[in-house]
């Protein structure tokens, strides 16, 4: 049986732009577009064109893109002018040569209220825009606003605009699901209504989260026909997002459901770039990526229970649907108070560690895990700390420098010109190959004060760790009341592009948190083959 093309529609610049919190410059979407283009995506949608001044210039000088389809995006003619003399499809024409996308009515409510004009009127802006477009060489697509309700509240009306886009030239007629309210039966049965018009291979399908269910949504309409799927990189958007395309993409290219129904312009290999490209966007918007994201999460492919590991180590098939590898992801092995044998065998075997199954070391190693976690450490995330925590329990782990106390001083003051300013100075004092060192370090806050001071001078090895940086600092307060614990999580990071996370534990914030960084510092030191004291 021959397969259909499915088109993927990235509308991330535009959707994106919508989600509360995002604001992407100029410089952010031709990075963004250019990832897209690479991953293999059919059309990218750069945003609207004289709506607002980043989206203007970004049309002005447009990404480079090699197979991708740059796409401009705007709203069908007013009523009461020709096409000829709207300036919003004028201003379109002028935004390179590429496909556009024009928003129309389809409810017939909105029409009646909110355009205060006849349902026949609303039909012939669609169709004359479609038509004016068409007729100058552009590829015409008709984004139906509201469709899913609109064919709930009069199903006539809302087909009556579907057709009109369709036989004035569309390309695509895309059913959207604006306010992300329709539920996945709902959309396939109507979906399925409407392809006995309009063929699917005309058709597309923009669904909004705010069920929870735009993903199931997309592959619903599939199901039905459509032969087009618009959505987002992690799904972002406005109110609670849009139909997320980092799930929907490996869905549709592993799981034989749908790759035996239809073919894509993603390749298996362009599909290893996935997580890549989910996690660029996350880089760029400067936050921390969903670790806990279907395929692309660090945690999508992590194990814990020990039964799971053992299980996995014989038939990944077992507790994984895919391969981590062939999304661009990895496998990984955590170390809990819920771990066995199993686990910290294979988190071992990560990192380098070769030792025999019936090794006597490997329970001791569990129990101090799990000790450790008894009193508040987690060693889920922290592999650094972990893999520090095993080489001492096997003798193999130098030791670099020794700590012989440090000491950290808050004042709040006002300074030469009156401000009220909160400083923060720490003394460290470290031996370091029988050298007594000395320093103090001031920041903005004790941790920043501390870190500092640790990092000024650590005699031999000052140069090696010259490239440290403190990427990410995370605390959680494990019990309530004045003897709370504090559990404090540092991510590191080197010039050669290495990462790893250490993990302190104390009723003292400041306290728990010189452990992780004096973990960071061993593991830095160890990872570049430091000579050690002795």
């Amino acid at each position: 049986m021959s397969r259909e093309r499915l088109y993927f529609y990235d509308t991330t610049l535009r959707d994106g732009a919508q989600t509360q919190g995002i604001d992407f410059s100029v410089a952010d979407k031709k990075v963004i577009a250019q990832r897209l283009d690479e991953l293999g995506i059919d059309y990218i949608e750069g945003g609207w064109p004289g709506a607002n001044p980043t989206d203007t210039e970004f049309f002005q000088n447009p990404p480079k893109l090699k197979t991708s389809k740059f796409c401009a995006f705007g709203m069908t003619k007013r009523a009461g002018r020709s096409a000829d003399n709207d300036p919003g499809l004028a201003g379109l024409l002028e935004a390179g040569e590429g496909p556009i996308a024009l928003v129309g009515k389809t409810w017939d409510y909105h029409v009646d209220v909110a355009l205060e004009i006849s349902q026949e009127e609303n039909l012939e802006c669609i169709a004359d825009s479609i038509a004016h477009l068409k007729g100058r060489g552009r590829e015409p697509l008709f984004d139906a606003e509201h469709f899913f309700d609109g064919y709930k509240a009069n199903p006539a009306f809302a087909m009556a605009c579907l057709k009109a886009a369709y036989e004035a030239g569309a390309r695509w007629i895309v059913l959207c699901d604006t306010n992300g309210g329709t539920l996945p039966e709902e959309i396939e049965a109507i979906v399925s209504e409407v392809t006995k018009e309009i063929p699917g291979s005309h058709l597309g399908i923009h669904c909004h989260n705010d069920t929870e269910n735009a993903v199931a949504n997309s592959l619903a309409a599939v199901r039905a026909g459509v032969r087009m799927v618009q959505g987002t990189l992690n799904g972002v958007g406005e109110r609670c997002g849009n139909a997320n395309l980092v799930s929907i993409i490996p869905t549709m290219v592993l799981k034989s459901q749908y790759a035996d129904l239809v073919e894509t312009g993603i390749s298996k290999e362009d599909l290893t770039h996935l997580t890549q490209a989910s996690r660029l966007l996350d880089e760029v918007l400067n936050r921390a990526p969903n670790r806990h994201a279907p395929y692309v999460g660090a945690a999508a492919f992590a194990h814990k229970g020990g039964l799971h590991v053992s299980a996995v180590q014989k038939d990944p098939r077992t507790y994984e649907h895919v391969t981590p590898e062939s999304v661009g992801n990895e496998r990984t092995f955590l170390v809990s108070n819920q771990a066995g044998r199993s686990n910290v065998l294979a988190r071992l075997k990560d990192v380098g560690i070769e030792i025999r199954e019936d090794d006597k070391r490997i329970s001791r190693i569990l129990e101090e895990v799990k000790a450790r976690e008894f009193a508040g450490y987690s060693f889920d995330g922290a592999d650094a700390s972990f893999e520090i925590l095993a080489r001492r329990v096997l003798g193999d782990m130098p030791e670099y420098f020794k700590v012989e106390s440090f000491r950290v001083l808050v004042e709040r003051r006002f300074n030469a010109v009156g401000a009220l300013v909160t400083m923060s100075e720490a003394t460290v004092k470290i031996s370091v190959h029988g050298e007594k060192i000395i320093s103090v370090g001031e920041g903005n806050g004790p941790i920043n004060a501390l870190d500092m001071a640790l990092r000024k001078d650590l005699g031999v090895y000052s140069e090696i760790i010259a490239d440290l940086n403190l990427a990410d600092y995370k605390v959680r307060i494990l019990n309530a009341g004045t003897e709370a614990v504090t559990r404090v999580l540092i991510e590191s990071e080197d010039s050669q592009g290495r990462n790893w996370v250490t993990v302190g534990v104390s009723a003292n914030i400041v306290d728990a948190s010189f452990q992780a960084l004096t973990d960071s510092l061993n593991y830095k030191l160890f990872i570049e083959k430091a000579k050690p004291l002795s």
